[in-house]
């Protein structure tokens, strides 16, 4: 991978992504950002797991290319450089370098193949509803969301369509944490 990025455009993407990445991580892929060199822009993606931020920015890309990088020391390291700068970009197996002007640095990165795809995909149902109605609905039922880290699985609302309501089809919003159930 190789590009050339501005520097404030890049530090602007950073900032964004870098929010979501912890400082301290037991898993060492969450601590990096992916970033993916292709067709005159690039894609920085940061996750903890529960949150994914993605940011596109244009480049000038010479070669195509992907590769997760310490994504606070990536930040750190283009905040310092002087605005305005054109920042070089390029990896290879084990290691990115970063130019701009006369200084040069050197990071570790780890394979982007490891990095968690948290794609959503196609979504199997779609529907519209006014936002008024999905607040209240949201607001009806949060109160029985579990915020126990062991039961990830009750940590959210369960929205479904009810097509045979009486009066027409109906969005039914369910939610528990083991020992309360709500349901608007």
């Amino acid at each position: 991978m190789r590009l050339v990025v501005e520097r404030s455009q890049f530090l602007k993407s950073l900032n964004h992504v870098q929010s979501v990445v912890e400082r301290r991580n037991t898993i060492p892929i969450l601590s990096n950002v992916l970033i993916q060199a292709g067709r005159q822009q690039i894609r920085l993606i940061a996750t903890d797991l529960d949150v994914e931020v993605l940011e596109s920015l244009a480049a000038d890309v010479m070669h195509e290319g992907a590769v997760t990088v310490p994504a606070h020391m990536l930040y750190d390291i283009v905040r310092k450089l002087p605005d305005g700068s054109q920042l070089e970009v390029q990896s290879d197996d084990k290691r990115l370098t970063i130019t701009a002007g006369r200084s040069r640095f050197q990071l570790q990165t780890l394979p982007p193949e490891d990095f968690p795809d948290l794609s959503a995909g196609e979504f199997s149902h779609r529907f519209r509803i006014n936002a008024t109605e999905l607040k209240r609905l949201i607001e009806k039922t949060r109160f029985a969301i579990s915020t126990e880290e062991t039961r990830y699985y009750l940590n959210g609302i369960y929205l479904h369509e009810v097509p045979n309501a009486p009066g027409g089809p109906v969005l039914r919003a369910v939610s528990t944490d083991g020992h309360r159930l709500a349901l608007a």
